[in-house]
């Protein structure tokens, strides 16, 4: 221990502080340890109840007698020479792997109720651009309805059991105008997409659609699968009997991120794609 040059080691009396060596004997100068407790070993011993030896490499590879390098702060990164550097999270301390609440590159995926809201906004939104094409289509349905509510509330003063059927020319009008609806709000969606990643709906919620392992607004390509995959499932909703099935697919879509390890919904696996916040 003689030849080992002065300064703070570890105390071979108290693992927990520190004390002074001057380059021949311990002093009285004793202090805590700036960094965690030694490693306690089975049974209570320490690894490093001795100061280390001249030319003795130290536990993170320091041989001492070089010039040191200050210690890290508590929630630091350590670099470690030699070995090839793990991925890191944005956020925490040290190594924590791939968190499954981002893509691969790490971007924040978005939450469920942010898609919740963005699509009730969006749905308003392309409900009123498409109002021109449709205004005529629900004006002649409604008064298909009001007619029929008409003669069951006649029936019923009546005391008919009767039920009185549903008028066909309901379905006449409201299928044209579903249908239009849902072809407008596919365009919607699709151009907006394809040139900024997200709706008016996505951007006043925080969020926007890109490919899982590339940042940037999605190809035209995955942009129409994402899109038409939710056109092929209202189309098929304004079938009669068949649209009930569509219905419980189209609900199935939509909760798919709840439980989905990427968040992704089904129509986001069909084009490779994840909502993200922004």
């Amino acid at each position: 221990m003689s030849s080992q040059s002065a300064g703070w080691y570890n105390d071979p009396e108290d693992p927990n502080q520190e004390r002074y060596w001057d380059g021949s004997a311990w002093t009285d100068q004793r202090r805590p340890q700036e960094g965690p407790a030694p490693y306690q070993g089975q049974f209570g011993q320490s690894r490093t109840a001795d100061a280390p030896q001249y030319g003795q490499r130290a536990e993170h590879g320091q041989v001492y007698g070089q010039q040191a390098e200050p210690a890290p702060q508590y929630g630091q990164r350590v670099p470690q020479q030699g070995y090839p550097a793990y991925p890191q999270a944005d956020s925490g301390f040290g190594y924590q792997g791939q968190r499954s609440g981002t893509t691969p590159d790490g971007q924040l995926l978005s939450g469920w109720w942010r898609r919740v809201f963005a699509l009730i906004l969006d749905s308003i939104i392309a409900w009123f651009i498409a109002l021109p094409l449709t205004g005529y289509f629900y004006y002649q349905s409604s008064q298909v309805m009001s007619s029929w509510l008409e003669d069951v509330m006649d029936a019923a003063r009546a005391g008919s059991t009767t039920p009185v059927a549903m008028p066909p020319e309901v379905f006449k009008y409201a299928i044209p105008a579903s249908v239009i609806g849902y072809l407008v709000f596919f365009v919607y969606e699709y151009l907006f997409l394809v040139t900024k990643g997200r709706t008016p709906g996505k951007m006043a919620t925080g969020i926007a659609v890109r490919l899982r392992d590339v940042p940037g607004p999605p190809p035209r390509g995955a942009a129409a699968k994402r899109c038409g995959f939710d056109l092929v499932l209202y189309l098929a909703g304004s079938i009669p009997v068949f649209g009930i099935f569509a219905s419980l697919a189209i609900l199935l879509n939509y909760l798919w991120p709840l439980w989905d390890d990427k968040k992704q919904a089904l129509h986001d696996k069909v084009a490779g794609t994840n909502v993200v916040r922004v």
